[in-house]
């Protein structure tokens, strides 16, 4: 069964206070309204707000092309002058408070059976033998051979968390929070809300 979910969009209005000395009423330049938009959004990580975030942010609330090519001088102006901390593809405005995270949930691996051959990896074609339990034992679904891609969210987080690195001829058993299977909604009637999964899986094959 697949995950699908709905990104909730930020509000375009209010402001949230900052401990710099930039002013943002009204932003002006480019390096202004990239700031602005960054102090507007919730940080998806410490490292702040993602590049295509604040674009998409530009474009709705200043009408800023998302192509332009002034919008990445001006986030690379705004790091050159100490205004913005780049990590990745991430920004934050140098000075605010960085925020705090509450750490992604991870899958727990435990390793029954290494495999041969070279490890599965992000956009392989893998098959997979598998059977799935509920935490008090129920066996909710199981299959000897089932195919999808590594990686493209074609399956539960946790298992394009859990399978990556195997080998065919592995058997890896799979502990999966909720978080990173099938969350509040759960999958009925097999699955209930908020239910920690484990799975039993042997790699097959990798394409």
């Amino acid at each position: 069964p697949q995950e699908s979910y709905v990104q909730q969009t930020p509000p375009l209005s209010g402001h949230y206070p900052s401990t710099t000395s930039i002013t943002m009423a009204p932003p002006k330049t480019l390096v202004d309204k990239i700031v602005y938009a960054i102090r507007q959004q919730p940080a998806a990580s410490a490292n702040g707000v993602s590049r295509a975030a604040i674009v998409k942010y530009l474009s709705a609330e200043f009408g800023v092309d998302k192509t332009k090519a002034a919008s990445k001088k001006a986030f690379k102006d705004g790091v050159s002058k100490g205004i913005l901390i780049q990590t990745g593809q991430s920004f934050r405005v140098k000075g605010d408070t960085v925020p705090e995270v509450a750490e992604e949930p991870k899958v727990t691996i435990e390793e029954l059976k290494e495999g041969k051959g070279p490890a599965a990896e992000s956009g392989d074609t893998v098959t997979v033998k598998y059977e799935g339990k509920l935490t008090d034992g129920t066996i909710f679904d199981s299959a000897k051979s089932f195919e999808f891609t590594l990686g493209a969210g074609e399956v539960i987080k946790g298992w394009d968390q859990g399978i990556a690195g195997m080998k065919v001829g592995g058997k890896r058993k799979l502990f999966v929070p909720s978080k990173l299977g099938y969350g509040k909604r759960g999958a009925a009637p097999e699955i209930p809300p908020n239910a920690d999964l484990q799975f039993e899986v042997k790699l097959k094959s990798i394409q």
